[in-house]
């Protein structure tokens, strides 16, 4: 067998190894029973209702992934992206939060929220000025370490520590408007 058929050869398994490999992978999802992707977010996960955080789901995190982070933002927000939560170190075997999570530093399971645009912990809901529609968009990723931050750290400091950890990222939307 000459070289250049072997080197064909190789290159049609390679092919098809990799097809069958992306046709394995899964994507990660987020999403809540409380609104759909694209749709609008109940009143009381709103500053206008009772103001607690809303039921996340999440499957198909990376079996290598190591602790999951959480941020939510408003980038319709009028001085510019607007965060809303921020949370990390959540188990990667977790499959979702619940509603109401406590606005605490350490919660359930021992994940750390960080510090939202309002300068509290945890969620503070939308509150958009009266005016156009607002996009609220949660980001969950997966990430190959776990790590040892104190709570509060802010969106910006969470993102530079995830830089160069993420193994997959799953977004949900969210819309609200007054």
């Amino acid at each position: 067998m000459s070289i250049r058929r072997l080197g064909l050869g190789m290159t049609v398994l390679m092919l098809f190894a990799g097809i069958a490999f992306l046709q394995a992978a899964k994507t990660m999802t987020l999403s809540s029973n409380a609104f759909e992707d694209g749709g609008t977010i109940p009143r009381a996960y709103t500053c206008e209702g009772k103001d607690i955080s809303p039921p996340l789901d999440w499957t198909d995190v990376p079996k290598a992934a190591q602790s999951l982070a959480l941020v939510c933002d408003d980038p319709d927000a009028p001085g510019g992206s607007w965060v809303h939560w921020a949370a990390y170190d959540l188990s990667p075997v977790m499959t979702g939060l619940s509603e109401n999570q406590p606005k605490t530093k350490i919660m359930t399971g021992g994940a750390r929220q960080g510090k939202n645009d309002f300068g509290k912990l945890g969620w503070n809901g939308p509150c958009p000025p009266p005016g156009p529609l607002h996009h609220y968009v949660f980001a969950l990723f997966a990430l190959d370490t776990m790590s040892s931050f104190e709570p509060g750290l802010t969106k910006a400091q969470l993102l530079a520590a995830i830089k160069g950890h993420i193994l997959a990222e799953a977004r949900l939307t969210g819309t609200y408007q007054r």
